[in-house]
């Protein structure tokens, strides 16, 4: 009884950072902290790494710390499985904006999935401001449901004109 609950609290956690990213970019990152999130709207290609990547250790010390402090009182500790939400999300978050979608590492470079299409057309369209302002699309694992819908149509006409040939 007691691991289905942690699983739920995980899987809870997990999805409530998906709002918790979306809250700390739209008003954070593209706020005050703008300073750190600057270079990857405005890319030097001359550089691996960006200042924004430091938002990787503001987002992984909570959840370090829940695992850390979790674990020390025993398995059941709820802290435990918040700090597994928080870091699933964090390893999500790598593998989906860095490794996906803006193709730090070149795999996974071309895919027909209608969601994957959708959240990488949903960052393209954010990335089209290079200021902190008029921004759009500020979710990581969510987008706005138009491009499910371009992305399901541009699906459609690219199986037909296969089905024709």
């Amino acid at each position: 009884m007691y691991f289905m609950i942690n699983i739920f609290i995980l899987i809870l956690s997990f999805m409530a950072m998906e709002f918790v990213a979306w809250f700390t970019h739209k008003y954070l990152m593209h706020g005050w902290l703008w300073v750190l999130h600057k270079d990857h709207h405005q890319k030097d290609q001359s550089r691996f790494f960006e200042l924004n990547d430091f938002f990787f250790l503001i987002f992984a010390i909570p959840g370090m710390l829940f695992i850390f402090f979790g674990y020390a009182n025993g398995l059941m500790d709820p802290r435990f499985w918040i700090g597994l939400g928080i870091t699933f999300y964090g390893m999500t978050y790598l593998f989906m904006h860095d490794i996906f979608i803006h193709q730090r590492f070149k795999i996974l470079t071309r895919t027909n999935n209608v969601y994957l299409k959708a959240l990488r057309r949903a960052h393209k369209v954010h990335h089209k401001h290079l200021d902190k302002y008029d921004g759009e699309c500020f979710g990581m694992l969510w987008a706005p449901k138009k491009y499910f819908q371009e992305a399901k149509q541009k699906e459609k006409e690219r199986q037909s004109e296969r089905i024709q040939y």
